[in-house]
């Protein structure tokens, strides 16, 4: 379920962003390109954050940034983000994000096993270091082709 969601076009590594807005924004061009997602899709996402905080921001340097699928959500997809440089969201305890998980589902209910696998990795500590090390989109997909 995980490798079948993450495409190598999702995968963005070492993106610069003046900010968290600019940093969500940015981790869904990919998605936004291959109709996985539409433009409200991502102003629905960046609305909700200004209204609620950093939701997104699930643990320590990760945020899944993703809104609901009335929003503009076209088909499941996960992507992936490497900021070159943190960012900050407000969020008291899990700031800087360093990294994001653009999330899109067609369905309410399709993404909670690919969150299931996501939170089982986003728990091991050698996977946080795959991420900060990862030199290549095509390393990435091999990493979950093997999962």
């Amino acid at each position: 379920m995980l490798q079948e969601s993450i495409d190598e076009s999702y995968i963005q590594l070492d993106v610069e962003a003046e900010n968290f807005e600019e940093a969500v924004k940015r981790s869904f061009d990919p998605l936004i390109e291959d109709g996985a997602v539409t433009d409200n899709y991502v102003e629905s996402v960046l609305r909700i954050y200004r209204e609620t905080g950093p939701y997104i921001v699930i643990t320590k340097n990760i945020a899944l940034p993703h809104a609901p699928v009335e929003d503009g959500a076209n088909k499941l997809g996960l992507g992936f983000v490497r900021l070159k440089a943190p960012v900050v969201s407000g969020h008291a305890t899990n700031d800087p994000v360093k990294y994001l998980f653009p999330l899109s589902a067609k369905a309410s209910n399709e993404h909670i096993e690919l969150l299931s696998k996501l939170a089982d990795l986003l728990s091991q500590e050698s996977f946080i270091e795959f991420l900060e090390n990862v030199s290549s989109k095509e390393a990435f997909i091999s990493y979950f082709n093997n999962q």
